[in-house]
């Protein structure tokens, strides 16, 4: 058993957590769930021994070990088969079979196990790392955002692993079906504490919100109380024959343990900034091919596709066959080989890239860099949506530099919600979001009357999202007219995954 006892950590007044305690079991298996910043990866840190807290303690059993996967990228070995055998153990240097197993299962292929490591794209180089905590088969894995860049079928391949594992682990993820497919309990990060139940996310945000509903019920019957004990101690503290009743309503009121207001907390808010648009449609796509200088077949061939106003079209496939390319296209920022991309004069597109990120100025403060995003814009405009994204008061004064990846997102989202639109090009919108943001994005994008074209590997967004589909399979690209349940139901899908 792991014991977490007593635990207070903060960085200068922000406290992370606050005299927190809880175990972990032996099989344990536990989704980690709490908003950006409420200190998920920090508590991986203290379990892996790397930082310490102010107070209380982490303790683990004798010899017991753990295997943290980060998303920091670091290789020594020159071949992919190599550095994943990293990971075994001294007495496992034959074991290169277990190894090569995970690969496949992980989406290599037996060509890529003498690749060199730093010509991987930058998700399979996250599968990679993973490998390597996989082949050291520790008591513990403590997984962040594991389903970073992973396709859908690796991550269908890695949930049944995780399933099937028998020791303990900890997930953080924004995909909160991967999370509850695979977790027996869940532990919340909320208010500086830590709550712990058997059961998932969706039970103990449920939890959550009832014992505050009783919290908030109680303390304001308190209240009225007290309000109550103050008004016959005013009026009677003047007769003699009452004083003794009176002291004690003042002692009574002294002993007891007055409730404060719960914090309110700021949740991500807002809704796209609807274009008119009354015609049928949008984009038009007629005999689009494209392939880069260096290949030798086309990524895209003959893609025919009508983009109309009220279309959700989810695009789906396996990493690096294209399907962030099919967006840079439409969008206009790569010209095809042959074909066009016609779009509405009436159209106004906006676009969030899975590269965008660095596209922000390090030097920019938030609000500057919403303020020269578009010209039009006026400062109080932008501190409104920068409000609704969770960057209110001082926040929109934080530099870009200093951002998260999950705040990154949120202003690069902020940029499209600064023009008026009626097509979205989302590209993996949810990588860097915690999963209430996820909620939100979701719930606006199903709000939105015009057209999304969404590049993702969330099975939770095509099921709830998605009335057509773009499917890049192994013979070719197509486009499904149905949803994604009917997609998984038809022939279309045998041997998509």
């Amino acid at each position: 058993m792991i014991s977490i006892r007593n635990i207070s950590l903060s960085f200068g007044d922000q406290v992370l957590f606050d005299d927190v305690s809880f175990n972990i079991n032996p099989g344990d298996k536990i989704g980690l769930v709490g908003r950006n910043g409420s200190g998920k990866t920090t508590l991986f840190s203290m379990l892996n021994q790397e930082l310490e807290p102010d107070a209380g303690a982490v303790s683990l059993p004798k010899n017991y070990t753990l295997g943290y996967v980060k998303q920091h990228l670091e290789f020594t070995k020159e071949m992919v088969l190599e550095e994943a055998c990293l990971g075994l153990g001294p007495d496992e240097q034959y074991d290169e079979w277990r190894v090569e197993k995970l690969l496949l299962g992980l989406g290599f292929s037996e060509d890529d196990f003498y690749r060199d490591p730093q010509e991987l794209s930058g998700g399979f180089q996250i599968r990679l790392n993973l490998v390597k905590v996989l082949a050291g088969n520790p008591d513990m894995l403590l997984l962040d955002e594991p389903t970073n860049y992973l396709d859908i079928g690796s991550v269908r391949w890695l949930t049944e692993f995780l399933k099937a594992w028998r020791n303990e682990l900890i997930i953080i993820s924004h995909d909160r079906r991967f999370m509850d497919n695979i977790a027996n309990h869940t532990v919340a990060i909320h208010r500086s504490k830590v709550k712990k139940i058997r059961g998932s996310s969706v039970d103990i945000y449920s939890k959550i919100t009832e014992e505050e509903e009783i919290f908030e019920k109680t303390r304001l019957n308190q209240e009225k109380k007290e309000k109550k004990t103050r008004v016959f101690i005013d009026t009677f503290k003047s007769k003699a024959n009452l004083a003794k009743l009176v002291q004690s309503r003042i002692k009574a009121l002294e002993r007891s343990e007055k409730l404060e207001k719960l914090a309110d907390i700021q949740n991500l808010a807002f809704y796209f900034n609807e274009a008119e648009f009354k015609a049928k449609t949008l984009m038009r796509v007629n005999d689009l091919s494209f392939k880069y200088d260096k290949m030798s077949h086309n990524l895209i061939h003959k893609l025919n596709l009508s983009i109309d106003r009220h279309d959700k079209i989810c695009v789906i496939g396996k990493n690096g066959i294209g399907k962030s390319t099919l967006l840079r296209l439409l969008y206009g920022l790569l010209e095809p080989v042959s074909g066009e991309v016609n779009l509405h004069n009436a159209a106004r597109v906006g676009y969030f890239g899975q590269t965008n990120i660095s596209t922000l100025n390090p030097g920019n403060t938030i609000e500057e860099e919403l303020l020269g995003c578009d010209p039009s814009s006026n400062r109080e405009k932008v501190r409104k949506i920068c409000g609704s994204m969770m960057f209110s008061g001082d926040a929109a004064l934080k530099k870009n530099s200093f951002l998260s990846g999950g705040e990154k997102s949120r202003v690069l989202l902020s940029k499209i919600l600064l023009t008026p639109t009626n097509l979205l090009f989302l590209d993996e919108p949810t990588h860097h979001l915690d999963m209430e943001s996820c909620d939100v994005l979701v719930e606006a994008v199903e709000g939105f009357s015009g057209a999304a074209v969404i590049v993702t590997h969330s099975e939770t967004f095509l099921h709830l999202l998605a009335t057509k589909l773009i499917v890049f399979g192994s013979s070719g690209i197509f486009v499904f007219g149905g949803t994604y349940k009917e997609f998984l139901g038809s022939s279309a899908s045998q041997g998509f995954y």
